[in-house]
């Protein structure tokens, strides 16, 4: 198929870098991004660690420098929302991401919630579906969206789960390389089938080495003895290719234009925001990247 031609801006996530937030920023002012994703969980950029003269000279720079911020991080990590022994904080603190996205200009947070059990009538499903249904509505209730990661579960099991939370607070961060590398998933077809929801992506590329990935293996599960998320952990996995790989865009088994396609047929304008996870040579991989994807403009 020919190659569409894609309205989108590029951004990249600054904690791929991996120097720090302020040179991060200029690091993808320099690869030609447009805009960029930020980790807001802990140390500096934590909502607790910024006072409001912080927030808005922070948003003062990242506008000197060209750039706008597509997303905010506000990945919590440990089994998502699965543990109802701690979903109270949990929940506190996305709140509090939630208003620092929107003091620095973005809306969007995105986050992974842990796998969605295939049983929806089991304990941990319930306990899931009650906290999105509040971050849902408080999401909502600042026009604000708090967007799951796609890669642990089918996308046709996330938008059933999505479907029953009444609202699209709570929607999705659409990254189609960890349906290809975890899951087997189809990225076009998840794009169709989460249409409703998509406000943000990534772009990264990947290839599946195992002939079946458990997902537990890979994003941890309440009750199951495997770890909890681990963005290192998962880094290393990505690395050493023994289940998967990250691979540089148009490398891996992400067929990019049809992929592409399916994004502008639903009508989605947002960001292409590019991820890489590995530790080797990330810079010479991101602008690799962001060319790539500037292919796509004309």
């Amino acid at each position: 198929m020919s190659k569409p031609i894609m309205p989108n801006k590029i951004g990249v996530i600054v904690d791929s870098f991996r120097v720090g937030v302020r040179e991060g920023l200029i690091k993808a002012r320099d690869v030609g991004a447009d805009g960029v994703q930020i980790y807001a969980v802990h140390g500096e950029m934590d909502p607790a660690n910024l006072s409001a003269s912080a927030r808005k000279e922070l948003k003062d720079y990242i506008e000197s420098l060209g750039l706008e911020i597509s997303a905010l991080v506000g990945d919590l990590g440990g089994h998502g929302f699965q543990d109802p022994a701690e979903n109270a904080a949990k929940i506190e603190k996305s709140k509090r991401i939630m208003e620092l996205g929107l003091e620095l200009g973005t809306n969007i947070i995105t986050t992974h919630i842990g796998i969605v059990p295939q049983d929806h009538n089991g304990r941990v499903y319930e306990t899931m579906h009650n906290a999105c249904v509040e971050l849902s509505t408080f999401a909502n209730s600042m026009n604000a969206f708090f967007a799951i990661e796609t890669g642990p579960e089918p996308s046709a099991h996330l938008k059933a789960f999505l479907d029953g939370l009444g609202s699209n607070g709570v929607s999705v961060n659409f990254d189609p390389a960890n349906m290809v590398m975890v899951t087997g998933d189809d990225p076009v077809q998840g794009v169709y089938n989460l249409k409703d929801y998509i406000v943000h992506t990534h772009a990264k590329d990947g290839i599946k080495l195992a002939d079946y990935i458990d997902p537990r293996d890979v994003y941890g599960d309440f009750g199951y003895e495997a770890p909890p998320l681990d963005h290192d952990l998962i880094a290393d996995m990505a690395e050493s290719g023994e289940k998967f790989r990250e691979v540089p865009l148009g490398e891996g088994g992400v067929n990019w234009s049809a992929y592409l396609q399916a994004l502008k047929d639903i009508g989605y304008t947002g960001y292409l925001t590019i991820e890489r996870e590995v530790k080797a040579n990330p810079e010479a991989d991101i602008k690799l990247a962001v060319d790539f994807l500037k292919t796509f403009r004309a």
